[in-house]
């Protein structure tokens, strides 16, 4: 059994970097590990033609492209064509328009939803999860699904009714 002397703290898995810079070594060192440097990654900021423009009030990048992951911005069911109006219809015809700009997206970036690891869904009524799923499945081969997380929201931009977000591996 390990006894901590007072001046180390008990033995422990993760340990603080805070502790080891305090005049000690780096945790990264002690841990046997390369320190990751955060500016030294490449980001590649996208917009792609095609895809609805961001709203003057909403400044975004379509995705952001970051070491191996792609990192697509939530799409509402807005028409790509006006950008600032959601097709006519309910949750069923606003899913596919999400589906449709998340590819037009992901084509940009040179991939698709194949490469979806994980996705995020915005939900205002919950009463139209079914009805969103039923869509939102045939976008993807079966087993193919990528994680995701399901959020009832009160309210999305434009008054849309669905917003999906996904993490891709281009």
């Amino acid at each position: 059994m390990a006894v901590a002397s007072p001046m180390m703290p008990p033995p422990m898995i993760v340990m603080s970097e805070v502790w080891f810079t305090a005049g000690r070594i780096a945790a990264s060192a002690a841990l046997g590990q390369t320190m990751l440097d955060s500016r030294a990654m490449d980001l590649e900021f996208l917009m792609v033609p095609g895809a609805p423009p961001p709203p003057p009030t909403a400044p975004y990048s379509h995705a952001v492209r970051a070491g191996a992951y792609l990192f697509v911005t939530g799409q509402l069911g807005a028409d790509p064509k006006t950008g600032d109006r959601l097709v006519p219809g309910g949750i069923v015809e606003q899913t596919h328009q999400v589906m449709r700009n998340l590819q037009s997206v992901l084509t940009g970036a040179g991939t698709s939803l194949e490469r979806a690891v994980f996705a995020r869904v915005y939900l205002v009524n919950f009463q139209d999860y079914a009805a969103m799923n039923g869509v939102y499945v045939t976008y993807f081969k079966p087993g193919r699904l990528p994680g995701r997380t399901c959020v009832g929201v009160t309210g999305l931009a434009l008054g849309g009714l669905v917003e999906i977000d996904l993490i891709v591996m281009p």
